[in-house]
């Protein structure tokens, strides 16, 4: 009996919020991932077996129990506490070649972005043109025109039926993807140019209808495409917002340079808090639900929706499954260096404030499942934290000059990282090491996505082309 004693440790399974799955097991120690995958599934009641990665003090668990507990030296006689992580049941393949060269555009590319549902992609360029490309023939499908200055920033309703740009002279254009033709007038009201576009999603509110623009004039403006008009001007930053998310209960975050992120309501546009703690300007805004909000009733296995009413029963559906019973999460990134990881619901202060980089916090993303957080800075790494706690996980070092944008796979498994290097990298974030390196642009990258489909990758920058990349 006594053998038998020494070789079970006692384990707890809780989730990655930390809330337990049941009361504590004993294991035998000779168990690895793939028994403690049979466990689990049997232990939550699943119908069909999902696939689950482990974790023991932040440390994926890839060898037997026992193999781990000697090498960490455990001690067996304490509770052994094990996060399990649910893993999407797809893969993505990674994207490891070049499948076009589509020039077209006359100036920089400063933005690229697939469709929710992953068949378009559209560019916004220093030429002030918007473009749409046709992913089947990889060839340009239409130029749409109108914009007086760069277009800095577009955004795709949760639908899919719209497009919507912004621009360096401040005026916002929705465009019909279809066409390629604008639909209705230019939207004016800013004063200097737009910094970014966020649509309300589309569990909210379907068909979409609504979604808000931020500027360097301070304001963010929530517009209403049917009424051609800014419905609502959120107005009390005193300097310049430099990003903005429509959150999914509803509220909307502008990030700005006066260092504080402010919190809004958006049926009167009332302030609801503030959230301050960066010194210096807040760069970018991530949330834990943006892959569902950005997808809507969408998912990777191309399935199409009939009606609105459709739409945001599927895309309600999706976003309650994602967030499970935790509050959404705002990781805010500052030229402080430093990040913050918030739960603004809950807190205005944050929940960990994230140190580490050595220069200027360019670009923060939540992964689809909402587990990591990946971060680009001017120091030239990327950096991976965990999406709950904000601990600081792995450096993803490789790129030679400042990183611009990241973009993830929809799996949660790869990262994509674009730099003023010319190249995009691909990371493996089970191995943390660099999975593919992917030169072939002449110069600076600006702008890099990942289609939600996983099937392509795109990217722009300074050398006016944009690639498309495949698996």
């Amino acid at each position: 009996m006594e053998d038998e004693a020494v070789n079970n440790v006692m384990c707890q399974f809780t989730d990655p919020e930390g809330t337990p799955l049941g009361a504590p097991l004993y294991l035998p120690q000779n168990a690895g991932p793939q028994q403690l995958q049979q466990i689990v599934n049997k232990l939550l009641n699943n119908e069909e077996k999902l696939p689950y990665a482990f974790y023991i003090s932040d440390q994926e668990l890839v060898v037997p129990l026992e193999t781990y507990l000697q090498k960490n030296k455990v001690s067996v006689e304490k509770v052994l506490a094990i996060v399990c992580q649910p893993q999407a049941i797809f893969r993505i393949r990674p994207v490891n070649r070049c499948s076009a060269t589509i020039a077209g555009h006359a100036e920089a590319v400063l933005s690229v972005a697939f469709s929710p549902d992953g068949r378009q992609l559209a560019s916004g360029s220093g030429d002030t043109t918007v473009r749409l490309w046709d992913l089947n023939t990889q060839t340009p499908m239409f130029t749409c025109s109108g914009h007086k200055n760069w277009v800095l920033c577009i955004a795709w309703s949760p639908d899919g039926k719209h497009l919507v740009s912004g621009s360096k002279a401040g005026e916002l254009q929705c465009w019909d993807p279809q066409t390629g033709k604008p639909s209705g007038n230019q939207l004016v009201g800013h004063k200097k140019w737009i910094t970014g576009i966020s649509w309300e999603p589309v569990h909210l509110n379907a068909p979409c209808r609504r979604f808000v623009s931020a500027s360097k004039d301070g304001d963010a403006r929530i517009w209403d495409i049917s009424l051609r008009k800014s419905v609502i001007c959120l107005s009390g930053h005193t300097l310049a917002i430099t990003c903005v998310k429509w959150g999914g209960d509803g509220v909307i975050y502008t990030g700005s340079q006066d260092c504080t992120i402010k919190v809004w309501e958006t049926s009167q546009g009332k302030l609801i808090r503030e959230l301050k703690g960066h010194g210096h300007w807040v760069n970018s805004l991530a949330l834990s639900t943006e892959y569902v909000l950005r997808t809507g009733a969408f998912d990777h296995t191309g399935k199409t929706h009939s009606s609105p009413e459709e739409m945001k029963k599927v895309a309600l559906e999706r976003y309650n499954k994602m967030k499970g019973n935790a509050p959404e999460r705002l990781v805010s990134g500052s030229d402080d260096f430093t990040m913050f990881l918030w739960e603004p619901a809950v807190s205005k202060h944050p929940k960990t404030r994230m140190t580490g980089h050595q220069q200027l916090v360019n670009h923060v993303y939540f992964s689809p499942d909402g587990n990591w957080v990946a971060s680009a800075s001017f120091d030239k790494s990327v950096k991976l934290w965990n999406g709950i706690t904000g601990k600081f996980v792995a450096a993803f070092r490789g790129h030679v000059g400042p990183v611009y944008q990241i973009s993830w796979s929809a799996d949660s498994r790869l990262l994509l990282s674009g730099s003023k290097d010319s190249t995009l990298k691909i990371w493996d974030i089970r191995t943390q090491k660099l999975k593919q390196d992917l030169p072939g642009h002449a110069d600076e990258v600006f702008a890099v996505d990942w289609s939600p489909d996983g099937e392509k990758v795109a990217s722009g920058g300074k050398d006016r082309v944009l690639k498309l990349w495949m698996g």
